[in-house]
């Protein structure tokens, strides 16, 4: 009887609605099912044959610690997705190598602490000319410190781009693509490389909105069909990860442009949302994949 750890926080425990269904499915295909908080120096990860990431979701603002457990963890169960993935993926300079791939993504600038930061997003207004523009720390989930700003407001702007540099956080800068707005974002799920389900999320970001204090951002989902392009796209993402295929899971996340193409808004390997509760079967399948492994 394999012995899983669904590794969570205790600020997410009560939040993760893919917990319950996850559990419930594993232990009706016959494994022992603990979901242990990642920071809770009580647990020995040895107990446990694998160790599954699923809501560790207050890791952003404590990454090195996070990464150093995942560390830990690592020499003595078996994590998934596996360290180097989480790694590469909890800090979205992983654009930069999807891009260099071939991916198409939205249109990304850094800033790095060491930078100006009206310098940084001038740069960026000159090169990438939109009424609005996203941003956003480097490392973070679920919207948390990410602001939609007018071109109009940039120093609100440059304000927001400083206090994430002065807390040594770089910042990434994207043009908001309004055909979110009506489109929403589409988000696909994969298992083992397969695609099981795909749900539209509303538009997060809205104007005249600060960042949320929440853990993350209130979500509206729906069920979706992904269009033959959103497929494609997101097999190239997943092709250009450069790291051991298949991954366990993976969520592409997608937006439009104002012609309709999609391009690739983030790669979620590490702790994605798998919206369980919107593809019947879907936490069956997951654990079957889980319990292959």
């Amino acid at each position: 009887m394999p012995n899983i750890a669904l590794v969570t926080a205790d600020a997410a425990r009560d939040l993760d609605e893919d917990l319950a269904p996850l559990e419930s499915a594993l232990r009706d295909a016959g494994a022992q099912v603990a979901t242990p908080a990642w920071d809770d120096a009580g647990t020995d990860w040895s107990h446990f044959d694998l160790a599954l990431l699923r809501s560790p979701w207050d890791y952003t603002q404590r990454l090195p610690e996070f990464l150093g457990w995942a560390e830990r963890a690592s020499r003595c169960t078996r994590l998934l997705n596996p360290l180097d993935v989480v790694r590469w993926n909890t800090d979205k300079h992983y654009l930069r190598d999807l891009e260099q791939s071939g991916v198409t993504i939205v249109p990304s600038v850094f800033v790095e602490p060491e930078d100006d930061a009206a310098s940084g997003l001038d740069d960026f207004l000159q090169h990438h000319r939109s009424d609005e523009f996203v941003v956003k720390p480097a490392i973070g989930a679920g919207s948390r410190d990410a602001q939609r700003h007018h071109a109009s407001e940039s120093d609100t702007a440059a304000a927001h781009v400083r206090r994430l540099l002065e807390a040594r956080r770089s910042v990434l800068l994207q043009p908001y693509l309004d055909h979110v707005d009506e489109h929403g974002e589409t988000a696909l799920i994969y298992f083992d490389g397969q695609f099981s389900h795909a749900i539209r999320k509303g538009p997060l970001l809205r104007r005249g909105e600060g960042p949320t204090r929440a853990l993350f951002a209130a979500e509206h989902i729906t069920p979706r069909t992904p269009s033959t392009a959103e497929r494609e796209l997101a097999a190239r993402a997943l092709a250009a990860i450069p790291f051991g295929q298949p991954l366990l899971y993976a969520r592409v996340d997608l937006i439009h442009d104002s012609d309709g193409t999609p391009r690739l808004l983030e790669l979620e390997l590490t702790e994605p949302s798998l919206f369980f509760a919107h593809a019947p079967g879907s936490a069956g399948l997951f654990a079957n994949a889980v319990l292959a492994r």
